[in-house]
């Protein structure tokens, strides 16, 4: 049995760097564009006309980092820092990891929400995001990997680097994984 149980989809959490250096929470403050998504604690963002908005891509995404919190004006006036960006708001500037080679641990799902396991030959390949809602009550992303799409396919946005051995549900049978974004927007060579 697996411990701790993983019960639904939390977005992409950052726990160190793909070369084995410590996360230190190092982020980037980034101002997010007029109009832009709601976005949640562990979703993909990307940068887009010099601001920042939630990247809802799913084979095809190309993000520059991932959204760990926020700040902005609400409609009182009142300036709030919080896990998740509401949609609308005034003056926010979005909290990214952006580094390039930071690693995520991230959630297997079947299709939407449905946690699902993967063996251990997923490390390696590339695989699809699922871009479910984010929880308003938590602040957190409901983003994971979709446990079909283990691939070559070098546009798929995730880099499978490990699994997670202590939420295995079964020999062989992992439902969470450590990865890293394999199509970064640092990394594109022509730019935005």
């Amino acid at each position: 049995m697996a411990y701790p149980t993983v019960s639904a989809p939390y977005g992409l959490k950052a726990i160190n760097r793909v070369d084995g250096m410590p996360y230190a929470g190092t982020i980037r403050q980034i101002p997010m564009a007029s109009g832009y998504t709601a976005t949640f604690f562990g979703d993909t963002v990307q940068i887009v006309d010099g601001y920042l908005n939630k990247d809802a891509g799913t084979t095809a995404a190309t993000p520059c980092g991932v959204f760990v919190g926020c700040q902005y004006v609400n409609s009182l006036g009142q300036t709030v820092q919080a896990q998740y960006a509401p949609a609308g708001q005034t003056d926010c500037v979005g909290y990214v990891v952006d580094d390039p080679m930071a690693a995520f641990q991230v959630a297997v799902v079947s299709g939407t929400t449905v946690i699902a396991a993967v063996s251990r030959s997923v490390v390696g390949s590339n695989m699809a995001l699922v871009q479910n809602a984010g929880n308003v009550p938590t602040g957190d992303s409901g983003v994971a990997v979709l446990s079909s799409s283990s691939a070559t396919t070098n546009t798929l946005p995730i880099r499978v680097i490990d699994v997670v051995p202590a939420t295995a549900t079964g020999a062989d049978a992992y439902v969470e994984l450590i990865v890293k974004i394999n199509t970064h927007q640092y990394n594109n060579t022509t730019g935005v």
